[in-house]
């Protein structure tokens, strides 16, 4: 082994020389180099969305109970490479002025730490209406009210706000908080304070309903070591906030991130093991003749194969980390980029990427390089003297196959989803099986017609038929590889683009509850003729979870944290004939009409959570009175609609009789400042919440997840053009050498580039086609099934691609073999004999 080393370096030494390998180094660098790359970015892009993501909870994880924190659950929060932060809040009543002008409401009162917000900042209105930044909260002494608070109370800059026994000035009239989302539905006027000023207002009292709230912030693996004290030392009414059980509209912009920032480092493998696979046959085809030489002089099978393993792993060496250390310089630039253009910051890049690069360009090239390089030890000694004869090696199909296996395994890792993985492991075999195919029926078709056809025509196409292996091997390449770029094209373009109109400025920000069955027609009369679209109502039931097909349900049973949480908690019940538009049935029916006896309808990861599935029956009580159903349907819910959506919802009339408010969301623009106190000033009753601050906040992490996917979007498709370069470059050599020959015999210039443009138009239009129509069906797989987004099949990206496709494979087979108009024929048939 020692002696197969020496020898596969100095005939790596002689070929980087020669420059036989430089194909082959090209292409392992540069698949190297984009998955890297793209990783480097990922893994910055995702960890700084993530911490921005953060902001709507004022940290990176909370802890909050009725109770403070545990002397052990503080003594996490202080270890290094963390910052924690403490508040309180409770309800109590405010007031603003005095005697017959005294307003009262009944408010929501937070006590902030020094320290609070750790992450994020709020958003502050002074006297003159211009909004400001703050990263700190009240200070000692002052109080600042919120938006509608100040609407509630008709508060103002400068008035004196009374809470218990003390008063505070208001200083600032806050716009946004940072963990605002966290409590969406908290309906009462907010007012904060400092924390040091809780104790003279005199509030905290024995038996005060008081919410501990512990907020951390810091390094990942810090956070992660604190939720896992946290989550092993929880008490009875405390649970644990993190940005993996966030507002399900944050949560969804986050995920979908992560997966289209998957989707694209899954191209970057897919055009790797096309550019290694093209380039090593290429480095196997002139090793031919070295090797039968060894045969003659006594080499071993096992010799030749070390050799030439040996000078492939020690070249994947050298290209990878060659690659990995570009990859790095390039993602520091565009990391810079990225914290300017978010206005955010970016965390430095981890080794992991670098990891993954090193690995998975020695796996590509193991798998893809290795068969045609094994095929060398199967060289006859005779092929010295008869260049026809090419080497078989059965176990290459084997090691093929493996390498299939590989890139199924590689693209199942690089996923992140497994509806996304599965959909790119059939859609790569089903296109290679149809490009197979079609370049086989397009060889025939040649041989056919090549009779009929004069010139550099017929020449260009005989060539098609004439090497139909190697033919069929750069239509699967080619094909294959335009695939996966244009999928990634059609998912920036489409999907993304949808996904941003998903959050338009038409979705309701102001939702209205507490309005009572007798109010309903008469709220719907008002909201109309405040020139608004005619509202849905929803009857909203409370209800507590009894039992499940008869056995009492017993929350501490469950192990997840929100099943727990779910079994526990109070929520709602609500009645509809037909399934909303934001929810789809995913298992089981919904129900026609009026059912004999009540069904319900429960959204799926909460029936997930919990354990239910269609046909169990689930029993509720509500205010003291006993309600029983079957569960006939499971739904996916829209969350990011910000419509009135349920997790249980049953037939019609099954929960007449039963004490019901009704909830609805409307649309009010910004020339409607007086909504909310207009329709209030009409039916008191009502509660009007502004989500405007968490929709601004989920817009906000939509365009940034947008700009990351655009940034990785290009990063991969430039990365990808040059590996598809490569691979294209890589099988070129058959042509050159027949170019050289022809030049010989007296072709013309325009003759060759004529036949050669033929040839690769026919691989570059079936290519082409196949790939644009794979990559838009595929595109439609990743739009309904990853994406949850509408879709529905425009032949017009189909037909761009084919066309782009058929330039591609047109534009990188002239400048491939541009040589052979320009070099001498002497030189490039001595160059290419081996």
């Amino acid at each position: 082994m020692p002696t197969a080393l020496i020898l596969a370096w100095r005939q790596l030494r002689r070929d980087l020389r020669a420059g036989e390998v430089r194909i082959l180094l090209a292409a392992i660098l540069l698949a190297v180099l984009a998955v890297t790359a793209v990783g480097f970015v990922t893994d910055r892009a995702d960890r700084a969305l993530a911490i921005e993501a953060n902001r709507l909870l004022g940290g990176d994880a909370v802890l909050r109970g009725d109770d403070p924190a545990s002397p052990r659950q503080l003594q996490a929060a202080r270890a290094p490479g963390l910052r924690f932060a403490e508040t309180r809040q409770l309800t109590t009543m405010a007031s603003i002025g005095e005697g017959d002008a005294q307003r009262l409401k009944l408010a929501d009162l937070r006590a902030l730490g020094d320290a609070f917000p750790l992450r994020g900042s709020f958003r502050l209105i002074d006297a003159t209406g211009r909004e400001s930044t703050a990263t700190h909260g009240p200070a000692p002494g002052s109080a600042w009210i919120t938006r509608n608070g100040a609407q509630a109370l008709d508060a103002k800059l400068g008035d004196v706000v009374s809470l218990g026994d003390a008063q505070f000035p208001i200083a600032a009239i806050v716009a946004q908080e940072p963990d605002a989302s966290t409590d969406l539905f908290n309906i009462a006027p907010r007012v904060l304070i400092s924390l040091g000023d809780l104790q003279r207002t005199g509030l905290v009292q024995p038996g005060s309903r008081i919410e501990y709230k512990l907020v951390v912030a810091g390094e990942a693996g810090a956070v992660e070591r604190f939720n896992a004290v946290a989550k092993s030392t929880l008490q009875r009414g405390q649970r644990l906030d993190t940005i993996g059980n966030a507002r399900p509209e944050v949560r969804s912009a986050l995920d979908r991130a992560g997966r289209v920032l998957g989707l694209a480092a899954m191209v970057s493998v897919m055009l790797a093991a096309v550019a290694v696979a093209m380039a090593a046959r290429r480095h196997s085809e002139r090793h031919r003749a070295g090797a039968a030489v060894m045969r003659c002089l006594g080499a071993s099978q096992r010799r030749i194969v070390a050799i030439h393993v040996g000078e492939l792993m020690l070249l994947g060496l050298g290209a990878s980390v060659i690659g990995v250390a570009l990859a790095f310089a390039m993602q520091w630039g565009v990391g810079l980029w990225l914290a300017q253009k978010l206005a955010i910051s970016i965390p430095p890049a981890t080794a992991w990427p670098a990891l993954q690069g090193l690995l998975l360009g020695l796996v590509v090239l193991i798998a893809f390089g290795a068969p045609p390089v094994l095929a060398l030890r199967r060289v006859p000694a005779l092929r010295v003297l008869r260049r026809d004869l090419d080497a078989s090696e059965p176990s290459a199909w084997l090691v093929g196959a493996l390498g299939l296996a590989a890139l199924g395994g590689l693209l199942w890792w690089k996923a992140g989803s497994a509806t996304l993985g599965v959909a790119m492991l059939v859609g790569v075999v089903a296109t290679l099986a149809v490009l197979a195919l079609l370049a086989g029926l397009l060889i025939v078709a040649v041989r056919m017609l090549r009779t009929r056809l004069r010139g550099p025509l017929r020449y260009g196409l005989a060539n098609v038929s004439r090497r139909a292996g190697a033919s069929v091997a750069q239509v699967c390449a080619l094909g294959l590889g335009l695939m996966a770029l244009l999928l990634l094209t059609f998912v920036r373009t489409d999907l993304l683009d949808r996904w941003q109109q998903s959050l338009s400025a038409d979705v309701p920000n102001r939702f209205i509850i507490n309005v009572q069955p007798d109010q309903v027609a008469d709220v719907r009369t008002f909201i109309r003729g405040e020139g608004l679209e005619a509202p849905v109502l929803f009857p909203m039931i409370r209800a507590h979870l009894v039992s499940r097909n008869g056995a009492a349900v017993d929350p501490k049973a469950y192990a997840d944290e929100d099943a727990r949480r779910f079994a526990e908690r109070e929520f709602n019940l609500s009645v509809a004939d037909k399934p909303e538009t934001s929810n789809r049935i995913v298992a089981g029916r919904w129900w026609t009409g009026t059912p004999r006896a009540p069904e319900l309808s429960v959204e799926k990861r909460f029936a997930d959570r919990l354990g239910w599935k269609v046909g169990d029956r689930v029993e509720f009580d509500v205010a003291g009175q006993p309600f029983e159903a079957r569960i006939t349907s499971l739904r996916e819910v829209d969350w990011e609609s910000f419509k009135p959506n349920f997790f249980v919802v049953a037939s019609p009339h099954a929960l007449d009789g039963y004490s019901a408010s009704w909830i609805t969301a409307v649309r009010v623009p910004v020339s409607q400042p007086r909504f909310t106190a207009r329709i209030v000033d009409r039916f008191p009753n009502l509660t009007v919440i502004d989500v405007d601050a968490v929709l601004a906040q989920v817009r906000a992490t939509g365009d940034q997840v947008s700009t990351v996917v655009q940034v990785v979007f290009w990063f991969s498709l430039a990365a990808g053009v040059l590996v598809l370069m490569a691979a294209v470059t890589a099988s070129q050599d058959e042509r050159l050498l027949e170019g050289g020959v022809m030049r010989v015999l007296g072709a013309k210039r325009g003759q060759l580039r004529l036949a050669q443009a033929s040839e690769f138009v026919a691989i570059g239009l079936l290519s082409g086609l196949v790939a644009a129509i794979a990559a838009s069906v595929l595109s439609g797989v990743v739009a309904t099934r990853v994406f949850d987004l509408p879709w529905h099949f425009d032949p017009k990206p189909a037909i761009a691609g084919a066309a782009i496709g058929t330039l591609a494979a047109l534009i990188a087979g002239l400048w491939a073999t541009r040589r052979v108009l320009d070099a001498p024929p002497s030189t490039t048939l001595r160059e290419l004999q081996d």
